[in-house]
């Protein structure tokens, strides 16, 4: 090996301990949040989705997803593990655990200036069946008007296997209820905006949802909603020009 390369190496190497330690920081609270620190809020939900058209394997598929999110004394947390039926072909796994540490809480002042309500230091795992990532950045919080929530992430994005140096990631997250009479509904999402990695293009995958609250017909507001996911994907797994459009029926049980 060339001293250069030995260079690009252990930077790399740098690179990778540095993201792997604030990964676990973050993670790691997920545990002691709940023995050490009270729990504000937490919401979680079962969905069951439907599509049909998807790129790279079958064209029709069945999802189950169990979601979680939390807020506690120092920030929050969030995960997600989606269970796919491939028509006629067995199932997979696939996961997301993402935790951010709040500098407004932990230093006791707003960080933050006008709608940039919050900046939280953010940890991001991606795991599955031949799936590692670790993400590591800065989360923002954004009060804007009739937002639940809005945030913007940045982090660098890292897939060991491709041995190829780390990348960039933008996400932006939402939710926005609203009502058109008796009838509440919503309008939520995620858009994963990622730079090029070793063969991996540059892609993005985004998901928005429009549920409506079915359960508030007879009484039971904010338990089981209804409606569609459209999935879009250009540049799929990082892949040229393999684009995907899937229009998802999506059923939300909030336990």
């Amino acid at each position: 090996m060339s001293f250069s390369n030995n260079k690009v190496c252990q930077r790399r190497l740098a690179v990778h301990r540095l993201g792997f330690a604030v990964a676990a920081l973050c993670f790691g609270l997920l545990g002691w949040s709940g023995a050490e620190a009270a729990e504000r809020w937490s919401s979680t939900n079962l969905q069951l989705l439907y599509g049909d058209n998807y790129e790279l394997g079958p064209k029709e598929r069945t999802i189950l997803t169990l979601e979680h999110a939390s807020g506690w004394e120092y920030g929050d947390n969030f995960f997600f593990v989606d269970v796919t039926d491939f028509e006629d072909e067995g199932t997979s796994l696939y996961g997301e655990l993402l935790s951010r540490l709040s500098l407004s809480k932990i230093s006791g002042r707003k960080i933050g200036v006008g709608a940039l309500s919050d900046v939280l230091l953010a940890g991001h795992l991606e795991f599955g069946e031949g799936v590692r990532t670790y993400l590591y950045g800065i989360g923002t919080n954004w009060d804007l008007p009739g937002f639940a929530f809005f945030k913007l992430d940045f982090y660098v994005r890292d897939e060991p296997d491709l041995r190829a140096s780390p990348t960039w990631q933008i996400t932006p997250s939402w939710l926005l209820p609203f009502q058109i009479g008796p009838v509440k509904a919503s309008l939520g999402g995620f858009v994963d905006f990622a730079g090029s990695q070793g063969e991996r293009e540059s892609s993005i995958v985004g998901a928005p949802q429009l549920l409506v609250d079915i359960g508030n017909f007879w009484g039971a507001p904010d338990r089981l909603h209804a409606g569609i996911e459209y999935q879009f994907w250009r540049n799929k797994f990082g892949i040229d020009g393999v684009d995907e459009d899937v229009v998802q029926l999506m059923l939300k049980w909030v336990l």
